[in-house]
């Protein structure tokens, strides 16, 4: 299929100062679109100028949810050229979503070409400073206009480009983790390894609670007992516990993290162990206590490597070293970083250029 690409009628105008992106709310003048019917499969695909889609008010994603996205960045190096990390990772795990959500998948192979063409497009967009970066929104929905319980036969897919600063508005300090036992994000056999928007929704109940409190993000306890570790709201999560890295296994209940697996690959060249396995509230609470745990941190696209300094169950809170930046986490920030921003040599074929 060939892209047709629609001109601008206008632009807008760059942000002046990169130390003031936030995250997530600022967008650039293009996007991509691709529609998908029955029997003709995905066709029309466009960039086109940002703006609104018109949808009709009985289309299936607004009653039945029927939707997933995916996060990824591109990053400016040192030479001025643009950097994508894992993005076919990404993509395959949007496949799996959408199987999993009765969607259609995607030409690996062809929508990577479209993101290419559109960042290429957006290539002014893509800020220059360390630490900043351009967030990817791809995205389908389900838009067929009936009210009816069954997989729609008609789906939008667009992806939207953002450029962004730090995830935490305290930047790259520990946060406050508060683990919560009296709502679950996900359960065996349902939607948790899906990246669908209702995972979320069900989550900001507890996460809104948990702000009110002063705490950062909330950590999901496992649906059955409420009382083994999955993630955190917005990334998985790692322990450094007895000298290994212990980190909650994949069972369809959490997020296959693509940073997640760059992390547990990059512990593992650090000659450390890794153990996927359950890791109890108890185990976190008398670990920072005795002293086996020696540092918590969490991994997404988003905060890329997040560390923990403090976590909260029920009455009693614990804190994690100092309070401060563990040594291991800061060292897994710093070569992951290193090879989005070209600063190390990526020896896995993680990076792909524009």
């Amino acid at each position: 299929m060939n892209i047709d690409i629609q001109p601008l009628t206008a632009k807008k105008s760059l942000f002046e100062d990169e130390s003031k992106l936030g995250f997530g709310n600022l967008f650039t003048d293009r996007m991509f679109l691709m529609d998908y019917d029955a029997g003709e499969g995905w066709h029309s695909p466009r960039i086109v100028p940002y703006g609104p889609l018109s949808l009709d008010p009985s289309c299936a994603v607004l009653h039945y949810a029927q939707e997933i996205f995916e996060g990824l960045k591109a990053f400016r190096r040192p030479d001025g050229n643009i950097a994508l990390f894992r993005p076919r990772d990404n993509f395959e795990r949007f496949n799996r979503s959408a199987a999993r959500m009765c969607m259609p998948e995607l030409d690996v192979d062809f929508v990577l070409k479209a993101l290419k063409t559109l960042i290429h497009l957006e290539s002014d967009w893509v800020p220059k400073s360390l630490g900043t970066s351009l967030y990817i929104r791809p995205t389908m929905i389900a838009t067929d206009p009936y009210l009816g319980v069954h997989p729609s036969s008609k789906y939008l897919f667009y992806i939207i480009l953002s450029p962004v600063g730090a995830y935490y508005k305290n930047g790259f300090s520990p946060v406050k983790i508060y683990i919560s036992d009296g709502y679950v994000r996900s359960a065996p056999g349902g939607t948790g390894e899906a990246k669908t928007g209702g995972n979320y929704a069900a989550s900001l109940k507890a996460s809104m609670e948990a702000a009110a409190l002063g705490f950062d993000q909330v950590l999901w306890l496992d649906a059955v007992e409420r009382k083994y570790v999955e993630e955190v709201g917005s990334m998985n999560i790692c322990f450094l516990y007895d000298g290994k890295v212990v980190t909650s296994p994949l069972k369809g209940t959490i997020l296959d993290g693509i940073t997640r697996r760059s992390i547990l690959a990059l512990v593992k060249e650090l000659g450390l162990q890794v153990e996927e396995r359950a890791l109890s509230v108890d185990e976190i609470l008398e670990g920072a206590g005795n002293g086996r745990l020696k540092e918590a941190f969490g991994t997404g696209t988003a905060a890329v490597v997040s560390p923990v300094g403090q976590f909260t169950y029920r009455d009693r809170t614990v804190t994690l070293g100092d309070g401060r930046m563990g040594e291991l986490t800061g060292r897994l920030y710093d070569m992951l970083t290193g090879i989005q921003y070209g600063k190390l040599p990526d020896q896995h074929g993680w990076v792909e250029m524009i």
